[in-house]
């Protein structure tokens, strides 16, 4: 990796030194003042776009009162987009770049915000679909001590979003995934718009383990679970539509990333109560940390477990169809998100630790799945009988019903036949266990 950077390290106040790695200390060596802000503009073969981005960002941020750092974090990028960033470092002050030769943007990411001297980190899309006038409410609260994190919202009261609807619902969908499955508060982890205060960065970046899209949702989860204060900014935001994010490549990432977090946490692998220690914050609140009891909560837990099998599953049937015909992609898929559906469920629904029972109620689970498949085959069946020629949107729309049928159903019998002898569950048994 190379960096082109021009001030001297320092830390917030209050903030444990972050010694930086001894690469790095002949670039940061300066004797300017540590900057207050540091924005970075994580970019991929971005060669066309990251001009102007930079050129109006670094207008925007002139008219701040406090120094501001812009820094153009390329990851890998295989066209002409270092030597754009190096152009720019040289011609405008306080603009500097950082070459990874990996990609990923969460990767970027973490490498910059944990290697600056800034007493703010935040960071922006290159597109810079959300209007940079929320930029300076965005890192006040943190400036101010009133936060510790502050992030766009498209989704907060007062935001204003021009979107294609694919995208709208897509988004909305992520967002009760995670808010079925991981039980969050905030609104809306996927607007590339983010700020955090560096003393609290250095707790939860080592934690993060994702080096992609997943890596905002990850710091934003480990954050809300030891305890800081979260600030959404309503925010205008106009969709990209030149974006160049594979749609169904993510999804499955961001899936996959839910599911290791969530286990995680529940394992309590993570040391979340040394973080919350650590920062001065309390103990985990029994109704965030527990596994619910009631049928209302577990019926919550299991909607949102629910919602992910059912994206889960309309991915992977898109992907199947691809290869089979629909009778068959349906099979693949539903047989995949079942097992991985009853593993969450046994986790997250029922709080039914350890391996002891664990293949018998896969096993039920996968009697379970032959009635949801004879349900959703059914439809299937019945909807090629009604109309031969139906195109691949109609399936998908009678199986995404069918699969939401089969779930209800789904969780009566997870309810009263797979785990009604939950011998191994004891209430407050998650809060316990998490550190």
């Amino acid at each position: 990796m190379t960096a082109t950077t021009a001030s001297t390290p320092g830390t917030a106040p209050g903030a444990t030194p972050r010694p930086r790695p001894a690469a790095d200390a002949a670039t940061w060596g300066s004797p300017r003042a540590a900057p207050v802000l540091d924005v970075v503009v994580p970019v991929f073969n971005e060669e066309v776009d990251l001009e102007p981005c930079v050129r109006r960002l670094h207008a925007h941020v002139a008219t701040f009162p406090f120094r501001t750092r812009i820094t153009v974090a390329d990851n890998a990028s295989t066209d002409a987009t270092p030597a754009v960033a190096a152009a720019l470092a040289a011609e405008l002050p306080d603009v500097h770049h950082v070459r990874l030769e990996e990609k990923g943007r969460g990767r970027a990411l973490k490498h910059v915000w944990s290697t600056s001297d800034a007493q703010v980190l935040a960071y922006t899309d290159v597109d810079l679909s959300t209007d940079l006038a929320a930029l300076l409410p965005l890192v006040a609260g943190l400036l101010s001590g009133h936060s510790d994190v502050a992030i766009g919202s498209r989704l907060a009261k007062g935001a204003h979003v021009v979107r294609g609807a694919k995208r709208e619902v897509i988004s909305r969908c992520y967002n009760l995934i995670l808010h079925g499955t991981l039980r969050v508060r905030f609104t809306d982890a996927q607007c590339g718009f983010k700020a955090i205060r560096a003393d609290v960065a250095a707790r939860i970046l080592p934690l993060v383990e994702d080096t992609g899209w997943f890596f905002d949702t990850e710091v934003l989860v480990l954050a809300e679970r030891s305890g800081l204060r979260i600030q959404e900014i309503p925010v205008d935001w106009v969709d990209d539509p030149d974006s160049r994010v594979d749609v169904v490549a993510t999804a499955l990432a961001d899936l996959r990333g839910i599911r290791r977090l969530a286990g995680a946490i529940a394992t309590g692998r993570l040391p979340l109560k040394q973080v919350r220690a650590d920062l001065g914050r309390g103990p985990q609140p029994a109704q965030v940390a527990g596994v619910p009891t009631s049928l209302a909560g577990q019926l919550t837990r299991f909607v949102g477990v629910g919602i992910t099998s059912t994206v889960a599953y309309a991915v992977l049937y898109l992907l199947f169809q691809e290869f089979t015909g629909a009778q068959a992609a349906n099979f693949l898929a539903l047989l995949v998100t079942a097992v991985g559906n009853t593993a969450l469920n046994r986790r997250l629904t029922f709080g039914v630790r350890g391996a002891r029972g664990a293949a018998r109620h896969q096993a039920q689970g996968l009697f379970v799945f032959l009635l949801g498949w004879a349900i959703t085959s059914g439809s299937l069946w019945l909807l090629h009988s009604a109309e031969p020629g139906a195109h691949r949107g109609a399936e998908l729309a009678v199986l995404t019903v069918a699969n939401l049928a089969a779930t209800v159903v789904r969780f009566l019998l997870l309810r009263t036949w797979v785990f009604a002898d939950r011998r191994h569950h004891r209430p407050g048994a998650a809060a316990a266990e998490e550190s």
